[in-house]
């Protein structure tokens, strides 16, 4: 997420190392850099230049201390005007009503859809809500077979009339649909097209005026970089929706988009789609995204990703095995199992402060913990759950039976003297080992 970005304001701040002071002139150099860098990421000039400029008058004159180098100051005020440019803080979704409605709109393809079921399992999940879909995309049919998919897939109630051409109808049936059947929520998605019409503004103008939302969502595709900001302003212009949606931000973008929305169309960010897993989505935290742009990670989300998989009563039971002596093979795969299930690894990792530059340009994936799965799953009951019965005859037939050879399986059990502590991922202190685990048995991005 916004590699090229990171790399390059990192090449920016290097004007100021071992610099000590900041002066009108290294800031100024710094600051040409920077909008070179922002720029190259699709921000629009305008923008751009409004930014450095705040940057550069709130730079110059500061008294370094000396514990604090010009470009570590620099660099926090940097994180302080991107945590601005982005909205500052997170914003929730209005959810006043009842049944609250969500009215969801944007172009075809930029994952529309998709986003309506994620955000029913998000609000099932965090706000404990019953939503019901809604299916008002009746030019194509196969828009109204997805969203059938996905309820079942969060399993969620959903509302179709597959005979109805009229989308301003079906969501008036939908809403008093919700009422009888006790939805809280009713998320209504609608059609898009592959460029703004005047019929489809007109349609979901008509669908705004007989639903009255009480949140209107925006969503756009973050990979089409500037082209989105341009097409939130012509939505917003005619809907005056309450904020937008960043999806594909795991894909390869540049980072214009959610740089650049906030300060054009003054409505805040409140979504971003992080996979194409149906939890790949997380509430947009300006604070944090600017540390990750920084390349300074973002802790406090690794964090929230871990408690959302972490079974407390699951880990009480791995406490009491540690302290007998008794944590085994199983167990450690159950650990890795929900890691799996907080999302790319490639990105959990990239969370982790210092971790970005460390993985930059490898090729990483949940495949990553291949290798260990297969060691563990080739033994049997007893090995997995004492190690201790390991003899040579034992390790050769399971790396046989693992596709791996003797040294990787002798590697992971003489690295498993510490898997008692991988417990602790679930709290953020594990995840860390984890990984320089991976690293020290060259599993990333082996398999």
């Amino acid at each position: 997420m916004f590699e090229n970005l990171s790399d390059k304001l990192e090449k920016a701040f290097k004007v100021l190392k071992g610099q000590g002071s900041i002066s009108e002139i290294n800031v100024a150099q710094t600051m040409k850099e920077i909008r070179k860098a922002l720029l190259s990421a699709d921000v629009d000039f305008k923008t751009a230049k409004t930014f450095t400029q705040k940057v550069k008058e709130k730079a110059i004159g500061q008294r370094v201390l000396t514990a604090v180098e010009p470009g570590q100051l620099l660099t926090k005020i940097m994180k302080d005007e991107l945590s601005q440019l982005m909205g500052s803080e997170k914003t929730d979704v209005n959810l006043s009503g009842s049944p609250s409605i969500v009215l969801v709109a944007g172009l075809q393809g930029s994952g529309k859809t998709t986003f309506t079921g994620k955000l029913a399992l998000h609000l099932k999940k965090t706000k404990n809500k019953k939503p019901l879909l809604v299916a008002c995309d009746v030019y194509r049919p196969a828009a109204i077979d997805q969203l059938e998919i996905l309820s079942k897939q969060v399993e969620a109630d959903i509302f179709l009339n597959k005979e109805e051409k009229n989308p301003v109808k079906i969501a008036e049936s939908a809403i008093k649909y919700a009422k009888t059947n006790g939805n809280s929520v009713v998320i209504i998605d609608t059609a898009g097209r592959l460029a703004i019409d005047e019929q489809l503004m007109k349609e979901i103008s008509e669908i705004k005026n007989a639903t009255s939302p009480h949140e209107i969502l925006f969503v756009v595709d973050a990979m089409t970089g500037q082209d989105a900001v341009n097409t939130a302003k012509s939505f917003n212009d005619r809907l005056d929706f309450d904020g937008v949606v960043l999806t594909k931000l795991d894909g390869d973008t540049r980072g214009g988009a959610a740089l650049t929305i906030r300060s054009v169309v003054d409505k805040p960010i409140k979504f971003i789609g992080t996979s194409e897993k149906m939890d790949g989505l997380d509430i947009f935290h300006p604070e944090r995204m600017a540390s990750r742009i920084l390349g300074m990670g973002d802790v406090i989300s690794l964090v929230e990703r871990a408690q959302q998989q972490f079974d407390e009563e699951e880990a009480r039971k791995v406490q009491k095995k540690i302290a007998k002596n008794q944590f085994g093979f199983d167990d450690f795969l159950k650990q890795i199992q929900q890691i799996k299930k907080m999302g790319n690894i490639k990105d959990l990792m990239g969370m982790i402060p210092g971790m970005g530059k460390a993985i930059k340009g490898m090729d990483i994936d949940n495949d990553s913990f291949k290798s260990i799965e297969a060691i563990i799953n080739s033994m049997t009951f007893e090995e997995r759950k004492n190690p201790k019965v390991l003899n040579g005859s034992r390790k050769k037939r399971i790396a046989i039976g693992s596709g791996t050879d003797v040294s990787e399986v002798n590697q992971l059990i003489k690295q498993f003297s510490q898997m008692g502590k991988m417990m602790k991922m679930m709290q953020g202190g594990g995840m860390q080992q984890m990984m320089n685990m991976m690293n020290n048995r060259g599993g990333i991005p082996r398999i």
